[in-house]
């Protein structure tokens, strides 16, 4: 079953901007460090490298239904590939005790995400979904 689903919209030429103004504080600020590594392996389109995970995290917030708040951080929430190569999260922190409380009992988490950029738009949609265990 479905249990949460939210998307984003991300201008990648204001996350660029957000770079070029605050430099490292924005970058430790926002993006774990497996997320670094990876933009910075991009450096001909690191603002959209950014800009994508940037969006999943908003993605993410309001899949769970909190936002930015409750104890769920931007830092909690990291892009990640599976063995498979597509994209999901790594949680940690609050977001990850935030996930947890959502799901019902008898039931393990997936958490989908796709991801995409056409400058200068980065759009990033998550969809989590309860399965039974067994």
């Amino acid at each position: 079953m479905i249990i949460g689903i939210g998307s984003d919209l991300c201008n990648i030429e204001r996350i660029q901007a957000s770079l070029d103004r605050f430099g490292t504080r924005f970058e430790n600020r926002v993006f774990t460090e497996l997320e670094l590594a990876k933009a910075k392996r991009r450096p001909l389109n690191y603002a959209a490298t950014l800009a994508k995970r940037f969006a999943a995290k908003e993605a993410f917030s309001k899949a769970v239904g909190t936002g930015f708040k409750a104890g769920v951080f931007m830092r909690d929430i990291g892009v990640v590939n599976a063995p498979s190569g597509a994209p999901t999260l790594a949680l940690t922190g609050g977001a990850k005790a935030r996930l947890e409380t959502m799901v019902p009992a008898g039931h393990k988490v997936r958490v989908h995400l796709t991801l995409t950029d056409d400058h200068p738009w980065a759009q990033a949609l998550v969809v989590i979904e309860a399965l039974p265990e067994g």
